[in-house]
């Protein structure tokens, strides 16, 4: 039987995550040792450029590129009474809530001065050649609730959707003596009064250890982490409904089993080593999905398929029939495979790991009830996501936008990097526009240097293969006409589309 599972895979050089929801993969994460995510760490910056134009400023946190802070991600020194969190829809968001300013919130230049020192918390990581996302509002993750100690709000989490449960916990938390804000997240539901005062005990002492520790700092670096990646995944994502935890490491098996007999007991018989010789993703299938998750095309079963391209701030998915013909008439047909593509879009954006806005080009449909009933679909599709994801309009020309929240950089990016040897251009030039490219050059050389009787083209051994196979004729028409010898010699240290000319002595 297949069950609801979460895979952890751990060696010297990364940790690998993989949920399994009825044997299918629905999310992957992974961690690598040297470059793990900043998401919620808390580093004391510098501020190094404040921009009146964008309301924003550029701060120093010690890492590769500089951090960006916008005008509403900035503290006032006694403004928490005066801000709303957003409270959101799922265990992520809740840690990172959304700030709404005020529209009379001063000016980014009233707040920050060059050279300041601010204690800021990673709210997105670096993508591309765009550096961190931060802010000065301070959220700590508990496995029930998010303290907020920066600001005087209380939340629930919409997942939590029975009323008397919702009024329960505000009243429960508003009786509580807590020094800042409060979201329970989805995990404290049921939650007891014993239960919250742990978390916040446990949340409020981490907050005065920062703030020793930021006191303490004289120069900029980092302050607080979280726990090991593997820790936070189960802090996270563990529920009722994983009926299986499968860890492969002996040694992050025993840190897991601690963190959950201490945090979550009514877990810990879920908590399985794996010691079997096969690798622990093999046996599942998880390697396959993985290297499935980040090719361009994506099968359908009836036939069809997706084309999906990642650009640095928009992801694009082109559906196409393919090879699917259907039973009835054109216009089903196209209702069928758009159908059968917004389930898998929305398993597709949710493995992958995309953020920000992603735009569907769905098959064109004559007929506005079949464009209604893909929305529908596709709405009711992306509400399983662990990350908010707003599903925009469709135009006349069945494109459909939709935004979903990035944390992280994408599994494409975070497993690949762009071609070094085309560049990320994704094509290389056809034999016959090398050649005409060659030639064309050629014919400058000979005209600065006439007394040269002899050329020698240095190329790609493809190249010089083919031109010599199929377009000898060629070389003897373009020799005839520059009143030149050409050699085409192989330079297997070149690129496909290098050359070299040199003289021959």
């Amino acid at each position: 039987m297949q069950q609801n599972q979460i895979l952890i895979n751990v060696n010297a050089f990364e940790t690998r995550v993989a949920h399994l929801e009825s044997g299918n993969l629905v999310d992957f994460k992974i961690e690598r040792k040297l470059s793990p995510t900043l998401v919620g760490t808390i580093h004391k910056g510098r501020v190094i450029r404040v921009l009146p134009g964008m309301q924003a400023a550029f701060v120093d946190l010690g890492l590769e590129r500089a951090a960006f802070l916008y005008v509403g991600d900035v503290r006032e020194e006694n403004d928490s009474i005066n801000k709303r969190v957003e409270a959101t829809e799922n265990s992520e968001d809740e840690q990172l809530p959304e700030i709404i300013e005020n529209e009379d919130k001063p000016k980014i230049q009233e707040l920050l001065q060059q050279g300041q020192s601010i204690l800021v918390q990673v709210a997105k990581d670096p993508v591309g050649t765009k550096g961190a996302r931060i802010t000065t509002h301070i959220s700590l993750a508990g496995r029930k609730i998010v303290y907020l100690p920066t600001l005087t709000h209380v939340g629930i989490s919409r997942k939590i959707e029975n009323e008397a449960e919702r009024e329960r916990l505000k009243k429960e938390i508003e009786s509580t003596a807590i020094e800042g804000g409060v979201i329970v997240r989805t995990a404290g539901e049921g939650m007891d009064e014993k239960e919250l005062q742990t978390d916040i005990g446990y949340l409020t002492q981490i907050w005065r250890e920062i703030q020793k520790a930021a006191k303490n700092e004289k120069g900029i670096g980092l302050i607080y982490s979280e726990v090991d990646f593997e820790l936070r995944v189960l802090r996270d994502f563990l529920s009722a409904s994983v009926e299986e935890v499968w860890i492969d490491n002996q040694e992050s098996y025993e840190k897991a089993k601690d963190f959950v007999s201490q945090y979550m007991p009514q877990f810990s018989n879920i908590l399985k080593l794996y010691s079997e010789n096969e690798p622990l993703f093999d046996k599942q299938g998880v390697s396959l999905d993985v290297a499935k998750a980040i090719d361009r095309k994506v099968w359908l079963r009836s036939g069809g398929y997706l084309v999906i391209d990642e650009t640095e701030a928009l992801v694009v998915i082109d559906v196409n029939t393919g090879k699917y013909v259907g039973k009835k008439d054109l216009e089903d047909t196209i209702f069928k495979t758009n159908m059968e593509a917004v389930k898998e879009i929305a398993h597709q954006i949710r493995v992958r790991d995309c953020g920000g806005i992603i735009v569907v080009d769905f098959i064109d449909m004559a007929i506005e009830e079949h464009r209604e009933k893909i929305m529908e679909a596709l709405t009711t599709e992306v509400k399983a996501d662990s990350v908010r994801v707003t599903v925009i309009s469709m135009t006349g020309l069945g494109l459909v936008e939709l935004t979903r929240k990035r944390l992280r950089p994408s599994l494409l990016r975070s497993l690949t990097e762009p071609c070094f040897y085309c560049e990320g251009l994704g094509r290389l030039k056809r034999r016959e526009t090398l050649i005409a490219d060659i030639f064309r050059d050629l014919d400058r050389h000979v005209q600065k240097n006439s007394r040269a009787q002899t050329w020698v083209v240095r190329c790609h051994g493809d190249l010089v293969a083919w031109v010599y196979s199929e377009e000898s004729e060629l070389i003897n028409q373009i020799e005839t006409d520059l009143g030149v010898s050409i050699i085409f010699k192989a330079d297997p240290k070149m690129h496909w589309e290098e050359y070299r000319f040199d003289v021959a002595s």
